[in-house]
């Protein structure tokens, strides 16, 4: 059993108390197995066994206990299937169980069966694009059962967006689950707007309502939230300030009876906590994160009127992914960051899923104002059907949808996240687009199931608005990039690279409407936790600059995932051809504060530390190093070990491992150590190795130690660095 009935009363957040006469929960199902044991499937939708959580083009999963789950998304949602438990007899007033996924009632469902009949149902609570993968408890009052013989069936019927189910820790209890507290339907409350924010209070992991807000009747803000009733986890700003002195109607569609959590939205001009914004124990201090909710992929990287523009996926009412925003923050320096709030609001064409922006400097879309450049945005708008739409601005603060959206029609429901840049020798914009294909070569994996065929799409445009396909080169999954750059600085040598979510990239040439790969695809980053990367577009000194999503997380706070490091992208000439190295941006110096220095050292086993007087929450650390066939080096940061064997040319940290191999008989190694992600650049950055952690706040030292052979050091440093928010912003 995976949890005593204690504890799943806490996590599953239970409202009624036991009764003096209240029994020992009975676990019909925790799914922690390799197998389904004695639960018995048909079809190809939940496969062999329950799932760690999600699956291959599967969202993040969460909100599930324990290490697994059933999840129907087994092959995508276009499979079916149930998934049926064997007899067992109704012993207790309840059953709970924790569900999500889609919410195609008799379709995606968990059903109770006795005597042949479906006398209990429940589904997943998505249906839309734009939901959330997270599980939340839900529950059957079955007191009028007791002592029959009941079995559950799990369904996937359903085929299409959401066709898929979640279910986990299903349990016999005497208490009441919160799906069996009465549920009021649009409640709502009548607001003057009297400050800049209406806050709304949260609490992770409860039940999950849509809020509209709506101004004369009309709608202006939507979206779904974990409201709590009392004293909430953190409170989700909205900003209001646009209908300053209005009546404004805040509903939700469902709220348990007398809840309290509409009466105890608050209104200031201040974030609630912002005397300790930016300081939280688990805010990344080096690299950026939002001043609230979760932040995935980022968006729309440009440099504007003197600014670097950072636009970024996210969810400012959740700590988890769903309602798809494009934030902003800008920056001087690309390191020190000012958010400055939504551009992009989900509307009626769907959320607001990923995209790019480039300067429109000679106004060919017509965008442009007095004469001034537009700044123009290109995203998804994820609704059914999926297009790729336009928003500009000509201040970089306010941005206008245009009017005669979508600029691409829908391919097929699998095209997003669209690409775009100026070709100055065909004159035109280019655009990449992500298009998932149904496979014609009817390829299968290896459990049968249909492998997909993705593919990046090539377009055209003299204006940013009329869009011609050309081309599509096949291999590459979500999130395409595209730019050229020059091998080893030459300019009359230079390769286009296409690159994807995955950071898997092809170095090519590009005709202007097709791109041809010369290379097999190649790996990217060879760490953890980063994901749909992309590049600045219009900076001043050319450079060929990238922040990806940094999957690592912060536990317990208002916020939740980070953008990563800026690193300057560079192609270098390798005996197996051109290859992406990645270095720190040099304006990251700027973080630099006490320094120790050393040069020349020659280290052998059981040498005294020579960074003994390093001690830093925040650290840089630099080493050129020459070792011996026999060398085994680990850098110890912050109690992390950052590990490297000369004789297998390879770097570890913990049960992570990857190729690192000398040059020239050297290994430099750069490693940045932040509160929740190290970063590490090894064999002159050719291999970048991002991972999630998060140190114990009383390490703050660094240790060199070498076994084996000795070891040449010409070169080792290291920096204490300061927050990325000392700089008033």
């Amino acid at each position: 059993m995976k949890t005593s009935s204690a504890i799943f009363g806490i996590l599953l957040a239970l409202v009624s108390a036991r009764s003096p006469a209240a029994q020992p929960d009975i676990v019909l199902a925790d799914f922690e197995s390799d197998t389904y044991g004695e639960w018995k499937t048909t079809g190809s939708a939940f496969g062999d066994g329950p799932a760690p959580g999600a699956l291959p083009h599967q969202m993040p999963v969460d909100g599930f206990i324990g290490k697994g789950l059933v999840n129907s998304f087994h092959g995508g949602d276009q499979n079916t299937g149930t998934l049926t438990s064997p007899n067992f007899r109704i012993e207790r007033n309840f059953i709970a169980f924790l569900i999500g996924g889609g919410g195609w009632e008799g379709k995606t469902c968990l059903n109770l069966v006795i005597d042949g009949k479906t006398v209990r149902t429940a589904t997943g609570p998505n249906t839309k694009p734009g939901g959330s993968e997270r599980l939340s408890p839900g529950g059957w009052d079955v007191t009028e059962f007791a002592g029959r013989t009941a079995h559950l069936v799990i369904v996937d019927d359903a085929a299409g967006g959401w066709g898929h189910i979640n279910v986990d820790q299903i349990v016999q209890t005497d208490s009441a689950p919160p799906i069996a507290a009465k549920l009021v339907a649009d409640v709502s409350r009548e607001i003057e707007v009297a400050k800049h924010w209406l806050n709304f209070p949260v609490k992770a992991g409860g039940r999950k309502c849509v809020i509209t807000v709506s101004r004369n009747g009309q709608s202006v803000r939507k979206f779904d939230i974990e409201l709590a009733d009392t004293e909430p986890d953190w409170w989700a700003p909205l900003d209001v300030s646009a209908w300053a002195g209005q009546k404004l109607t805040v509903s939700a569609d469902k709220l348990p009876e007398k809840s309290t959590a509409l009466e105890i939205l608050r209104q200031t001009d201040e974030l609630i906590g912002a005397e300790n914004l930016y300081r939280e124990p688990l805010r990344p201090q080096l690299q950026f994160s939002p001043r609230r909710g979760w932040t995935n992929d980022p968006n729309g990287l440009a440099y504007y009127r003197g600014e670097y523009h950072l636009f970024f996926q996210h969810n400012p009412y959740g700590w988890n992914w769903g309602n798809m925003h494009w934030g902003h923050a800008t920056s001087p320096d690309l390191v020190h960051w000012q958010e400055h709030g939504e551009v992009l609001y989900p509307d009626d064409m769907g959320p607001m899923f990923s995209g790019s922006a480039v300067v429109d400097r000679k106004n060919t879309s017509g965008l442009g104002q007095d004469g001034k450049p537009p700044l123009v945005l290109i995203y998804t708008a994820a609704g059914n059907p999926t297009v790729q739409c336009l928003a500009s601005s000509t201040d970089g603060r306010t941005f206008t949808k245009f009017a005669g959206n979508p600029v691409i029609k829908e391919i097929t429901r699998g095209n997003r996240d669209p690409k775009v840049f100026w070709h100055e020798p065909s004159k035109q914009w280019v655009l990449t687009l992500y298009v998932g294909l149904p496979n014609p070569t009817g390829e299968l994996d290896a459990k049968g199931k249909p492998v997909p065929l993705h593919t990046i799409h090539f377009f055209t445009s003299p204006n940013l608005k009329d869009w011609t396909q050309r081309s599509q080169t096949p291999g590459l999954y979500e999130c395409p990039d595209f730019f050229e750059l020059p091998v080893d600085g030459n300019a009359t040598n230079k390769k286009w690279v296409l690159t994807a979510a995955s950071s898997e990239y092809f170095v090519g040439s590009f005709d202007g409407q097709k791109f041809t790969p010369e290379t097999p695809k190649l790996p990217g980053h060879r760490g953890r936790g980063f994901y749909a990367a992309q590049t600045y577009s219009d900076v001043p000194d050319g450079r060929r600059i990238q922040i990806g999503w940094g999957q690592a997380p912060s536990p317990g706070m208002p916020f939740n995932q980070l953008q990563t490091l800026p690193c300057e992208l560079q192609l270098h000439q390798t005996p197996e051809g051109p290859r992406l190295r990645r270095v720190p941006i040099k304006e990251l110096a700027s973080l630099r504060g006490q320094s120790w220095k050393m040069q020349n050292l020659h280290l052998n086993p059981g040498a005294t530390n020579p960074l003994a007087g390093v001690r830093g929450e925040l650290l840089e650390v630099h080493a050129d190093f020459q070792p011996a066939p026999d060398s085994e080096v680990t850098f110890k940061v912050r109690g992390v070990d950052i590990h490297y064997s000369a004789a297998k040319q390879e770097i570890s940290m913990g049960n992570l491992r990857a190729p690192a191999p000398l040059q020239d008989g050297h290994q430099r190694l750069t490693i940045f150590a932040d509160r929740t992600q190290f970063t590490v650049f090894a064999s002159d950055g050719l291999i970048y190795v991002p991972f999630p952690v998060i140190p114990k706040p009383a390490e703050l030292g660094v240790e060199v130690q070498v076994t084996g052979g000795a070891t040449t050091m010409p070169v080792l440093e290291a920096f204490e660095l300061k927050s990325i928010w000392d700089t008033p912003r």
